[in-house]
């Protein structure tokens, strides 16, 4: 959360020589200290955001970020091999696949095939698309907590805290929902 203040007052830590290092540093191994899973939206850089830079942060994404069994896996790995020690679930403004359930338009392709993992946000949210949008960030972390005996696991322990926030595009903000 630190880096996302940094982000949003333009007062980045990270510069082209950093990058330079860290690309040797990380070829042969990676040591993230924390996980996000956010959407695939292009708008939605998790390194940029948190200003960290390479091999700090283990992001997933999926278009509405949801929870799926190869999402969960690759979490999985993220706490369990590589240790990280925090786990974000992170919606954001504007969400497509969010707003695309709400409107329940019939679609081409699979996209359709995100709705039900994203209907039950919009069932306690209603057609309000941020209450959709955290409303789906909070039950995706919830379902990371509940259906992997990993992340249970860790969490129990103490080694692993999973939560949601959701990202304002005008700003850059993120808020913590939890």
């Amino acid at each position: 959360m630190a880096g996302n203040q940094r982000f949003t007052a333009g007062n980045l830590t990270h510069d082209a020589g950093d990058i330079k290092i860290l690309k040797q540093n990380t070829a042969e191994k990676q040591e993230p200290f924390a996980a996000v899973l956010s959407c695939a939206d292009s708008r939605v850089p998790i390194e940029l955001i948190f200003d960290q830079t390479i091999g700090h942060i283990f992001v997933t994404r999926v278009a509405g970020n949801i929870v799926t069994p190869e999402i969960i896996a690759s979490l999985e790995y993220g706490a369990m091999v590589l240790g990280t020690k925090a786990l974000l679930v992170m919606g954001h403004g504007g969400c497509g696949a969010v707003k695309a359930t709400i409107d329940a338009k019939e679609v081409p392709g699979q996209i359709s095939a995100l709705y039900p993992a994203i209907q039950p946000a919009v069932d306690q949210a209603g057609s309000n698309l941020d209450a959709a949008i955290k409303a789906n960030a909070k039950i995706q972390a919830s379902l990371l907590r509940k259906s992997s005996t990993v992340i249970a696991s860790l969490i129990k322990q103490k080694k692993l805290i999973v939560g949601a926030a959701y990202y304002e595009l005008a700003t850059g903000k993120v808020t913590r929902l939890d």
